[in-house]
């Protein structure tokens, strides 16, 4: 074999196909697509961040600056540094309020999801699960002020839950909008408003479920308690972790509900049934006295630390390694 012979057959790329191999890129040089990318960071990033620090990030600091003044929301501001902080956790008000909104992140939460989970077992085999899921979730399209006159309708002495009392054979039933049972009444219609929508979301997760898992469920004899602890319940953990933090966020802002079902006329509740979101609305709108926009602003400010450490605890308690399907 002569030696052009030799050279057609080593050379590689040129004696089959008789093309010259593709250049080799320098290294450490991007593609035309990421440098066309990393030019387009920037301008598609910037309206998102824009509209980031003017609206959340400029009014939260804003919001601590003003929860270190005294200001009426006219004139000039007093720099009182933490006063309204000291005098705020020293109002039994707020004491109360804090724990109010304890038990409704806690306590309506627990409930909550148990009857969330409760009605994804039934939900995942009965017919007509598309029909259910939209009752379900019909309180959560209504605004929360109509479902708080429709809650009050509903527990007034001459309403719909007295009635089914009193032909359950109850002579006496209780006053359901007295300042003993009130806040109960609150915490259930509240459970009503959120189940829905957290059961939506974790019958969109049981949906991914592979079927096959359940049916080798039922080969081995497995009832449905089992089937939720062993194959529902681990299968959509991540999303009942992602339900936690919504709920946690959404707990701590509850207004309207409580606002509209406990409070009269241009009134505001009664203190026993306030959360710390209604206390801070009554720092800022006091009626009958003067506006007190640094102690709303400080109790903003410790709503806000109580979304972050709470939201924080969820996420290390419910985290886990990734479960494959």
């Amino acid at each position: 074999m002569s030696a052009t012979d030799t050279a057609r057959v080593t050379a590689p790329g040129r004696a089959r196909t008789g093309r010259r191999p593709a250049p080799v890129r320098a290294a450490g040089r991007p593609s035309p697509l990421t440098a066309r990318r990393r030019r387009l960071f920037w301008p598609l990033l910037l309206p998102a961040v824009l509209v980031y620090v003017v609206f959340f990030a400029g009014p939260s600091l804003y919001t601590l600056w003003l929860s270190l003044n005294e200001w009426a929301g006219a004139g000039p501001m007093t720099f009182v540094g933490l006063d309204n902080y000291r005098r705020m956790f020293q109002d039994p008000t707020f004491h109360h309020a804090f724990a109010n909104t304890l038990w409704i992140i806690l306590g309506v939460g627990a409930v909550t999801f148990l009857v969330s989970f409760v009605l994804t077992m039934f939900l995942r085999d009965m017919k007509g699960r598309r029909a259910a899921r939209s009752i379900l979730f019909f309180p959560n399209i209504v605004p929360s002020v109509v479902l708080a006159i429709l809650w009050g309708f509903l527990f007034q002495s001459d309403g719909l839950v007295n009635a089914v009392a009193r032909a359950a054979g109850v002579s006496e039933p209780p006053n359901w909008l007295g300042q003993e049972h009130l806040f109960s009444v609150i915490m259930v219609g509240l459970v009503w408003t959120s189940t829905g929508f957290y059961t939506t979301i974790l019958m969109a997760a049981v949906d991914q479920i592979p079927p096959e898992l359940y049916e080798d469920c039922e080969l081995a004899g497995a009832n449905a308690l089992q089937k939720f602890r062993h194959v529902t319940l681990p299968l959509m953990w991540d999303v009942v972790g992602v339900c936690a933090v919504l709920w946690t966020i959404s707990a701590v802002k509850v207004f309207e509900f409580i606002y509209a079902f406990a409070g009269a006329a241009g009134q505001m509740p009664d203190t026993g049934v306030w959360n710390t979101a209604l206390y801070t609305y009554g720092e800022a709108f006091a009626s009958g006295g003067v506006p007190r926009y640094g102690s709303a602003a400080a109790s903003a400010v410790v709503m806000l630390a109580l979304v972050g450490v709470l939201v924080v605890l969820v996420r290390r308690v419910m985290r886990r390694d990734s479960v494959q399907f």
